[in-house]
């Protein structure tokens, strides 16, 4: 069943996207370009995902030629007003998890939706728990996931967010990297 039919262009490299999208039933293609992901240390921590996602999806503009829509999107995980993007390196990811070991933080993920006619940008907030996490299971976890493409270090579809992520408030597909239900209301109002 196709649920949606115009031509849907995700432009994104996230694997967990795509398979977000799959699973959900629609048709898309992907078209990704490397946007610079830098942003001013002055913005608020909740505009960055919004913000970046637009950015991603003006870069991939010259893409719509008639009906296309484009998808964008891009995840940040924020604790205690600080943003915690995709880690440098192993000592940095290890940092990032030692710091949300115990604690709550906030996923956002922005998204914007481009079309000719109109342009969409939106932002879904979901609170995650971690419970602690020992040097050694996140040693562990580094090694065997290798989340070092993930903002925070972490996936929620992998060991940590099947061993350690206690709670969440709002939904998983966000914390995955793509609100899917705010993505299908959005498309549906094309």
């Amino acid at each position: 069943m196709m649920i949606f039919n115009r031509p849907l262009i995700l432009a994104s490299k996230s694997p967990r996207r795509s398979q977000l999208l799959r699973e959900a039933g629609f048709q898309f293609r992907v078209e990704a370009f490397d946007v610079d992901e830098s942003f001013s240390p002055e913005m608020i921590c909740e505009d960055v995902a919004p913000w970046l996602a637009q950015k991603k999806a003006l870069a991939a503009a010259h893409l719509i030629l008639d009906q296309e829509i484009i998808l964008a999107a891009d995840s940040v995980v924020i604790l205690d007003n600080q943003i915690f993007n995709k880690p440098a390196d192993y000592t940095d990811a290890c940092n990032m998890i030692r710091a949300l070991s115990g604690k709550q933080h906030t996923v956002v993920t922005g998204v914007c939706l481009l079309a000719r006619e109109k342009e969409v940008v939106l932002a879904a907030h979901t609170k995650v728990w971690f419970d602690r996490i020992s040097d050694e299971e996140i040693d562990y976890y580094l090694r065997t996931c290798e989340p070092f493409d993930k903002a925070g270090s972490y996936g929620a579809q992998d060991w940590i967010g099947h061993c350690k992520i206690t709670r969440i408030e709002g939904t998983f597909q966000n914390v995955m990297g793509l609100p899917v239900d705010l993505v299908y209301a959005a498309l549906a109002e094309f």
